[in-house]
């Protein structure tokens, strides 16, 4: 069963990151979520969800929204004492979905003053796959050479821009189109989109 970490920062697109845990959780894994302090703001902001209280009732909350299940362990980004801190208990992958430039820059500077930072520099250092999906455009050079540096440490980068080959004809094919190409880098099978070359419907 694989532990992956799943960390929802502030940049807008956190819908991403709730579809993911889903298909997640259907696919049997653990997973370790980490909600920044602005992640929480965004995801209240895009999808009216109200999650908040202590870490005991974040969890309950946040198992509740998934179907009651056990598989998804909260974590405060203050909690630096979290098992996924410690490269003897690292998750197996972790996803930053969406991933801000303000977090994008802070790994890329090797810092980890919370633990989503703390744990990205885990994933690296323990050569397991730190998959990013930032969301920002247009990007200046700062957030480019941010890219690259990270790119160049191990880092996936995989960037929220949804095709069109697969012919979507909901927001939701969009969503599950990048959740997709997610999974396809963590090697977990899905069915979400139509891939290039398969039989197309008329």
């Amino acid at each position: 069963m694989k532990n992956i970490a799943v960390a929802i920062t502030g940049a807008s697109g956190s819908i991403y990151g709730l579809r993911l845990i889903e298909e997640l959780v259907k696919a049997g894994c653990r997973i370790s979520l980490i909600l920044t302090k602005a992640g929480l703001e965004v995801l209240r902001y895009e999808t009216g969800l109200e999650w908040e209280g202590s870490p005991a009732e974040m969890q309950a909350l946040i198992r509740d929204y998934f179907g009651g299940t056990k598989k998804i362990a909260y974590y405060d980004e203050k909690n630096m004492f979290a098992p996924i801190a410690s490269g003897s208990s690292a998750p197996d992958a972790m996803v930053v979905i969406p991933c801000s430039m303000g977090s994008l820059a802070r790994m890329a500077g090797g810092i980890s003053e919370n633990l989503l930072e703390r744990v990205a520099d885990v994933v690296l250092k323990e050569r397991r796959d730190l998959i990013l999906v930032p969301r920002e455009t247009p990007l200046n050079a700062i957030h480019l050479e941010n890219l690259l540096k990270l790119s160049r440490a191990g880092a996936h980068i995989i960037p929220a821009m949804p095709a069109f080959y697969h012919r979507p004809k909901t927001l939701e094919d969009q969503i599950d189109f990048m959740v997709g190409k997610v999974l396809d880098s963590l090697h977990i099978e899905h069915n979400l989109f139509l891939r290039w070359g398969s039989d197309q419907e008329s």
